[in-house]
């Protein structure tokens, strides 16, 4: 009998190249790593709605992301604490046409995805679906942004649910400094002068009615108040022509200035605020001041700079109080990205009884990192290759890609600054950061904020040389112990 032998090699991308590898070592991984950011095209509909887009033939997928110049600091201008995260809630609970579950039945038909929410400075609709199902689900996405139809019983719900996520926020360590840790920094009257994740406080969005849902739609939510950022397999002209059919009907309105004042001075400096967290088996301990906003310095080399102090595993930080003391399960330290000033922090979950031990560490940490014991070559070196290595897979996806794409519209940056990045990082010297470490890091203006059981950390805190103000949950001040 003779024999018939098919082979069939449907992908030939994945086809052997040969035998001429030497399989006896390991590759060698190179040093240079390109990471390939799409140009950005910008447009303008009729409407004053801005148009960015960044065009990725090979992605079967599109991204869409409209951003309204209207975050939850905008609940100091003319709204209330609270009102931006619940009225974007309430987008997408319902159409004039449409209740939310016929919403996310569409959505689910389409393979697609919407979400409405706020952050501290931007609102948002995102739209995350298919090429081949862009047409309806940009309908979807416009009866959203266009009709919505502000259902109360909906409202009610949203209510109670943020009025319980305020309460979980008071018991919870974290939640509880990042409430108040803001008006400290900021000030009372300040528009970031609020709780960090823009819920509010309780007697407020108890109060609220729906016509403050509907002002703040009124007000902020406008074809020229928005950008809407697109990722894709899409041409300019026909993402356009595809915006204009939808949104071309919006009419532009009046838009309050949306105005993010300079702070002066925190007078946060060397005090210690403690919220009372009885029988707490850690202290959760922030430290922090403001700094400038994103963008106005070399971002590349600040964040070099946090891996090395606090932001990586291996940082100083987290090796001495995790590491070598096992006084925390880690411990770091960041920048919050905003419009406005940002928050510079340092923060450990450290055991009750090793509260001031690790203050003092801290302390010693930044001290050292702008005084006699600065950045080294090794630390810098092997930051940087992190980094280096890490950018081929930045932006494998067109989320990755919308993200960097709204950064560049949130702060203002220049349509290169992703383009660019993979080349500023690696032409970054070990100079670059110890200047860049000695602007940011200001050990003397650390001011802190915790979450401890007052009764067994207080007597130590004392011992400190600085302030200790004990507030409550609201930042109200309960006793002062001066500064000896």
């Amino acid at each position: 009998k003779g024999r018939f032998t098919l082979i069939c090699n449907p992908y030939p991308e994945y086809s052997v190249t040969g035998t001429d590898v030497d399989r006896s070592k390991v590759p060698d991984v190179s040093k240079e790593v390109t990471a390939k950011f799409p140009d950005l095209q910008r447009a303008t509909l009729k409407n004053g709605m801005k148009v960015v887009l960044a065009q990725r033939k090979e992605s079967p997928t599109v991204v869409a992301s409209m951003m309204f110049d209207a975050g939850y600091c905008t609940d100091k201008m003319g709204g209330k604490l609270g009102l931006a995260s619940i009225a974007m809630n309430m987008l997408d609970e319902g159409t004039k046409s449409l209740n939310s579950l016929q919403i996310n039945e569409r959505l689910q038909l389409l393979g697609a995805g919407l979400s409405t929410y706020s952050d501290l400075d931007f609102s948002y609709v995102n739209l995350n679906t298919l090429k081949q199902s862009l047409d309806p689900s940009l309908d979807l996405m416009a009866d959203v942004v266009l009709n919505p139809s502000f259902p109360e019983e909906d409202f009610n719900r949203l209510k109670d649910q943020q009025i319980s996520q305020i309460a979980n926020e008071k018991k919870n360590p974290q939640g509880m400094v990042m409430r108040v840790m803001p008006e400290l920094l900021y000030g009372k009257d300040h528009p970031y002068g609020m709780p960090m994740s823009g819920s509010g406080e309780e007697n407020v969005v108890r109060e609220m009615e729906l016509g403050d849902v509907k002002g703040f739609y009124g007000r902020w939510i406008r074809p020229n108040n928005a950008t809407i950022v697109v990722t894709g397999d899409i041409s300019m002209p026909e993402l356009v022509e595809k915006l204009e059919k939808r949104f071309g009907s919006w009419q532009k309105g009046d838009v309050p200035k949306k105005v993010i004042p300079e702070v002066k001075t925190a007078g946060t400096s060397n005090k210690i605020f403690v919220i009372d967290r009885p029988e707490s088996q850690q202290s959760l301990i922030v430290a922090g001041y403001l700094t400038k906003p994103y963008g106005q310095m070399d971002e590349t080399a600040i964040e070099q700079m946090n891996n090395v102090l606090g932001g990586d595993f291996t940082s100083r930080i987290n090796m001495n109080i995790r590491e070598d003391k096992h006084w925390a399960y880690g411990a770091g330290s960041g920048i919050m990205n905003t419009a406005g000033q940002r928050p510079f922090f340092v923060f450990a979950p450290v055991q009750t009884d090793k509260t001031k031990e690790s203050i003092q560490e801290i302390v010693k940490e930044v001290n050292m990192f702008v005084g006699d014991k600065p950045m080294t070559q090794e630390e810098f070196d092997k930051t940087k290759q992190n980094t280096v290595l890490g950018m081929a897979g930045m932006w494998e996806t067109n989320n990755a890609v919308n993200n960097s794409a709204k950064n560049i519209v949130k702060y203002g940056l220049k349509d290169d600054y992703w383009k660019t990045y993979s080349s500023r990082v690696q032409g970054l010297t070990l100079n670059d950061v110890q200047s860049t470490a000695k602007s940011i890091v200001q050990p003397n203006n650390l001011g802190w904020f915790m979450a401890a059981d007052v009764a067994k950390t207080m007597p130590s805190l004392e011992q400190l040389g600085m302030e200790v103000i004990q507030i409550d949950a609201e930042g109200n001040v309960v006793s002062k112990k001066a500064k000896p």
